[in-house]
C-alpha cells in the first residue's frame, strides 16, 4: 500500500472563515414541535459571532409563525431571519403573472400570506379562472384540493399552459411521530393527473439561496441541512459550502451513495460539531485508501474494507464516503460492510 502523505495541518471547524449559518428547519432544528437534541444551544453559540438565518421548504407556515416557534424553542429569531419557499415561489410567480391576478392556492397560510403581501388575489376554486396555480405543503391538503389544481391545469384547447409553481418537491417531511409524505408526493399526484411538470421555487433550486445571501448580506455562508437532494444539492448548485447533519431524513447509507452533485462538504452527527475541529481526510497515493482520524477504509476490487474502525463510527463513515466518492464509482458496485452503515 502506498504511504499516506506526511503533513502537519491545523484542524478547523466547519464554521471557520464563515460569515453566516443558513440552517434548514425540519430535521435540523426540530422534528415536529420539539427541538432536536443539541440544536438550540449550538445555533445560539454560532449567533454570538455570525449571522444565523433559516431556510425552509415547508410552505405550511408564515415566516412570523416560524420565527415565533423558533423563539419558543429558545432561539432569538425575527421573521426577517426566515427565508421560506413561499417567498421564493411568489418571487418566481412575478416572472409569469403580474400582481392583482387571481391565483389558485393549494396549501396553507404560508402561501396565502406571501401572495397577499405581493398584491395577488387568492382563490381556492378552479371555477374562478385563476391566472396561475401555486402549490405548497399543508397538513390538511387532501384529494379535493389536488383535484382543484388538476381542473385548473387541464390541457386547454388553445394549447396555452397555465403557470404552475410548486414551493418545493421534498418527497418526505420529518414529524414528531416519524417520516411522513412531503409536498413532492402531492405535486406528483397532480402531475399524474395533468401530464406536466411544475416549476419549482425552493431547494434544491438556486434562487432561494441567492435570496438568503442577498437578504443577510453575506458571501461565505455554510448551509446546514439533513437532506442530500434539497439542502446539499441546492447549496452545491449555489456554490455554498454545506454540512449534512444526521438527525433528519438522510442516513449513512444515503450519504455513502450520494452522487457528485449531492456530496456535502462536512458530515456531522449533530450540531455541536459545527464548533469542533473537523478531522482531515487523507488518501494513499493511489487513492484506494482513505483515513479520517484513526478510521481507515480501503477499496480492494469490489470490496469496501474497514482496515480500522478507529473507535469512531462517524469518522468511519467519513472515511468510507471519501474513498468511494474519490473513486468515481457508484456505491452499488461495492460490497459494503454493515458496520459502516450503523
Amino acid at each position: 500500500m502506498a504511504l499516506f502523505p506526511q503533513r502537519k495541518t491545523r484542524m478547523t471547524s466547519p464554521l471557520s472563515g464563515r460569515d453566516a449559518v443558513l440552517a434548514d428547519l425540519d430535521g435540523v432544528v426540530y422534528a415536529g414541535p420539539g427541538p432536536i437534541e443539541h440544536a438550540i444551544e449550538s445555533l445560539n453559540l454560532a449567533a454570538e459571532t455570525m449571522r444565523v438565518g433559516y431556510i425552509t421548504n415547508n410552505a405550511s407556515r408564515t415566516d412570523v409563525t416560524v420565527a415565533n416557534h423558533l423563539s419558543e424553542l429558545g432561539l432569538t429569531v425575527a421573521p426577517s431571519d426566515v427565508v421560506t419557499s413561499p417567498q421564493a415561489a411568489v418571487g418566481l410567480l412575478g416572472d409569469y403573472v403580474q400582481p392583482g391576478a387571481k391565483i389558485l392556492v393549494i396549501g396553507g397560510d404560508g402561501l396565502v400570506s406571501e401572495l397577499e403581501k405581493a398584491g395577488y388575489v387568492v382563490t381556492r376554486s378552479a371555477d374562478d379562472n385563476p391566472a396561475a396555480v401555486l402549490q405548497g405543503f399543508a397538513p390538511d391538503v387532501g384529494w379535493i384540493h389536488l383535484a382543484e389544481a388538476a381542473y385548473a391545469l387541464a390541457p386547454r384547447e388553445d394549447g396555452v399552459e397555465l403557470p404552475w409553481i410548486a414551493t418545493n418537491t421534498d418527497w418526505t417531511i420529518p414529524q414528531g411521530r416519524g417520516i411522513a409524505p412531503g409536498n413532492g408526493t402531492l405535486v406528483s399526484a397532480v402531475h399524474t393527473a395533468v401530464g406536466r411538470l411544475a416549476t419549482v421555487a425552493g431547494k434544491p433550486e438556486v434562487p432561494i439561496f441567492v435570496e438568503a445571501k442577498k437578504r443577510f448580506g453575506v458571501e461565505n455562508p455554510l448551509m446546514v441541512g439533513d437532506r442530500l437532494d434539497t439542502d446539499i444539492l441546492g447549496a452545491n448548485r449555489a456554490g455554498i459550502a454545506s454540512a449534512l447533519v444526521l438527525t433528519g431524513i438522510d442516513r449513512p447509507k444515503h450519504v455513502l451513495a450520494a452522487d457528485k452533485g449531492s456530496q456535502p462538504t462536512y458530515i456531522l452527527g449533530d450540531l455541536r460539531e459545527l464548533h469542533l475541529p473537523y478531522p482531515e481526510t487523507t488518501f494513499t497515493r493511489d487513492g484506494q485508501t482513505a483515513k479520517v482520524g484513526k478510521a481507515q477504509v480501503s477499496i480492494r476490487g469490489n470490496d469496501l474494507v474497514v482496515d480500522n474502525d478507529g473507535g469512531d463510527k462517524l469518522n468511519l463513515l467519513r472515511a468510507a464516503c471519501a474513498v468511494v466518492w474519490n473513486s468515481g464509482r457508484a456505491v452499488w458496485g461495492f460490497e459494503v460492510p454493515e458496520e459502516i452503515y450503523s
